[in-house]
């Protein structure tokens, strides 16, 4: 376990753009990072991409950061905002899907178990747009109105497709735990 003063010295020496630094601190938070990747991500090569990206920005401001909360939450919010940025770039269209709000926000629908692994598929496999959104409220605890200013969309946007994931991994789980195949829009 390293202790809080060890990570300091590697922050401190990492903002001096020593490169042991530099690998000792990818190799400590890579693997938890590439998990948030794994989320918002359609595969693995996506993921690394992102990953790749966010310890870049990582690094290029690591001057900025002034060990005031928790250096790993500092470096997850850069990598969920590189993941963001991707697909600002990449595919712009996924993240407007217009519909009427739909306000089934605190449902209670007991859910099947189903290993995580099978849920990090599922998730996976949800269309970009909803899958953003859902890595954001569910995962990351943005408010709709949070998700709607970083995606420049409407908070009832941010709602719909929320509850668009919420259904389609429901419909997901269900076929999974029926054992059938069904066919999710």
């Amino acid at each position: 376990m390293l202790l809080v003063s060890e990570l300091d010295k590697i922050i401190k020496d990492c903002q001096n753009n020593k490169r042991r630094a530099q690998q000792q601190l990818y190799d400590m938070f890579a693997p938890k990072m590439l998990g948030v990747c794994m989320r918002y991500c359609k595969g693995r090569d996506e993921a690394e991409e992102c990953l790749q990206e966010g310890f870049i920005k990582v690094f290029s401001k690591i001057h900025l950061f002034g060990f005031k909360g928790s250096f790993e939450g500092w470096v997850r919010r850069i990598i969920v905002n590189t993941v963001i940025e991707y697909f600002r770039k990449k595919q712009p269209e996924v993240l407007v899907d217009e519909f009427p709000t739909i306000t089934e926000e605190n449902e209670e629908v007991p859910i099947p178990v189903v290993s995580q692994q099978e849920l990090l598929i599922m998730i996976q496999e949800l269309p970009p747009k909803y899958r953003l959104v859902f890595n954001m409220y569910a995962i990351e605890g943005y408010s709709h109105k949070e998700i709607a200013d970083e995606l420049d969309i409407t908070v009832g946007t941010s709602k719909s497709n929320l509850s668009r994931a919420r259904q389609w991994l429901k419909q997901k789980i269900e076929a999974k735990v029926n054992g059938k195949k069904q066919e999710v829009c």
